[in-house]
């Protein structure tokens, strides 16, 4: 591959990159919202996979988001690589924020407590499994409703505005190039007739 990196980078400077990425998450979010608005589909279906991708990442089906978000924008009728990139709402900035809440709603809605480990590891995660995951899921039903309702709102009439701009674009460049077409009929038509008047002339 030409762009591909010579040298593989540490396995700390990798780490560190997916937390914190060098160009920032909010050119990520920029280049996200520029591939949604670019979707051939219509506002309320692109808005509608996205909210689907939103509201899959605040279940704890980590490793499943885009499979899941797929489905349901499937099953709901929006646009199905919106939802994917809807899924990037759940990245590693927000998943403390989106876990910390799902949890704690969850912990309050089962009456379960599961305290943090000191030292965490796989181990203490699998003997946990059960319990972590039934008060994540309910909890991250509340809190996802919200923000997948709140981006479709969101992302519908920005969608529907670059549509409305973008084909005002082209019905600009179709008029355009409509008139310059018709320029170049009638000033061929003016030359055609301007030889036979000459022809006419040399001929009398």
């Amino acid at each position: 591959m030409i762009f591909k990196r010579r040298d593989k980078a540490p396995v700390l400077v990798r780490l560190r990159e997916l937390l914190v990425p060098r160009k920032g998450w909010r050119r990520g979010y920029l280049y996200i919202g520029k591939r949604m608005q670019r979707l051939p589909d219509t506002p309320h279906r692109i808005a509608l996979g996205f909210a689907c991708g939103v509201f899959v990442s605040f279940t704890p089906f980590f490793g499943l988001h885009f499979v899941l978000a797929a489905a349901l924008a499937w099953l709901l009728g929006g646009n199905i690589l919106a939802s994917a990139l809807g899924t990037f709402v759940g990245n590693p900035a927000t998943f403390p924020v989106i876990a910390g809440s799902a949890l704690y709603i969850g912990f309050h809605l089962t009456g379960v407590h599961v305290p943090p480990p000191q030292d965490f590891s796989l181990g203490w995660l699998w003997a946990n499994l059960e319990s972590i995951l039934v008060p994540y899921l309910l909890g991250g039903l509340g809190p996802g409703l919200i923000c997948a309702w709140g981006f479709y709102a969101l992302v519908r009439p920005i969608v529907a505005a670059y549509q409305s701009r973008r084909r005002e674009r082209l019905m600009a460049a179709a008029r355009r190039r409509v008139h310059e077409h018709a320029n170049r009929l009638r000033a061929r038509k003016a030359r055609r007739r301007g030889g036979d008047e000459a022809a006419a002339d040399d001929a009398a």
